[in-house]
């Protein structure tokens, strides 16, 4: 965080809009500026709701504090702004579990592969005691995970050579996955063979064949062009994925007690928004998708499941979390095991 520095606020005024022109604050400058970032698309419902919730901190504080958005990754890769956060040199950082969990390892709880069926699971579960373990545990490095996640959506699987209708598909099959430990494993142990790639380089990767094909979100998908470098999209439904809103809690203690309730409350205010966004995205796209020349594909993402049952995925990952940890995850889930 910097102080008694003027830094600019940007304005959204639709979900799919870009970010606006600097507005005038009350305060000729900021107290308190932080910094926003993330590696999503300027047009993402991650960056317009927050660039939203920012215009709203700004006003409700007399233009006391001022949060900055930096989107797709102009502030570096999921690791190197989750470094900068560490140190201070980012304040907020919206990031998801799986990434997180190279320094949170039961963060990654959330992306079990197959774990949740629906919305109304994932925010039962996030939202609720597993949540709160979650939070705990990135309080243990100096780090506050606001209380409400943010959504990016079931994940589904897309390629280029040949559709991707079974597990048998996937043998072989050349998928970029982000850094992360479990979606390595959980493509490993269908057969795959994925590929770490951070999100701002792999457009070139599949464009190069570095990788074949990826797995996503239909928003990420959307907003990120992939559709011009993929031919197939196939409904697997494999992952739930969403990103927690990260605080460095030596930058963020810095704001008065008054000022931090009413950033608080606002950013949570604005992921329940942005949850909604996502959802109705994400049922809406097939069409905009289609119509940029990609092709559905239903599967039985049974056969996906019973391919990790068969493996070893779900023991071994429940040994890395422990029992308490994989107690509350099935609470909501079911039994995965």
């Amino acid at each position: 965080m910097t102080m008694n520095r003027r830094t600019l606020i940007m304005s959204s005024v639709a979900m799919t809009a870009t970010l606006a022109a600097p507005r005038t604050m009350r305060a000729s400058s900021p107290e308190f500026s932080f910094k926003f970032a993330n590696i999503m698309p300027v047009d993402h419902p991650l960056n317009t709701r927050m660039t939203e919730a920012s215009n709203k901190i700004s006003e409700q504080t007399d233009g006391r504090v001022s949060i900055q958005v930096f989107p797709a990754s102009q502030l570096g890769t999921d690791a190197d702004m989750l470094s900068q956060l560490r140190s201070g040199g980012l304040d907020l950082l919206a990031q998801t579990g799986l990434i997180a969990a190279t320094l949170v390892p039961p963060a990654a709880i959330t992306g079990v592969g197959f774990a949740y069926p629906n919305y109304a699971q994932v925010w039962k579960s996030v939202d609720g005691e597993l949540g709160r373990s979650i939070r705990t545990a990135f309080e243990k490095v100096n780090l506050i995970a606001f209380e409400k996640m943010w959504d990016n959506g079931f994940r589904q699987t897309t390629s280029i050579g040949k559709p991707i209708k079974s597990p048998e598909d996937l043998k072989g099959f050349k998928i970029r996955v982000p850094p992360a430990p479990l979606w390595t494993s959980l493509f490993k142990s269908l057969g795959a063979a994925p590929t770490s790639i951070p999100w701002g380089e792999t457009y070139s990767a599949l464009q190069t064949h570095v990788a074949d094909g990826l797995e996503n979100p239909l928003a990420g998908i959307y907003f990120a062009k992939m559709y011009e470098v993929q031919k197939y999209l196939s409904r697997t439904n494999h992952m739930w994925d969403g990103f927690w809103i990260l605080a460095n809690r030596d930058n963020f203690e810095m704001l008065p007690e008054d000022l931090r309730d009413i950033v608080v409350t606002e950013i949570n205010r604005s992921a329940l928004v942005q949850r909604a966004d996502v959802e109705k995205l994400n049922s809406e796209l097939q069409a905009e998708l289609t119509s940029k020349g990609l092709e559905f594909i239903d599967v039985d993402t049974a056969q996906f499941r019973a391919t990790l049952q068969a493996s070893s995925f779900y023991s071994d990952w429940k040994g890395r979390f422990g029992e308490e940890a994989w107690a509350l995850l099935e609470s909501t889930s079911g039994k995965l095991i």
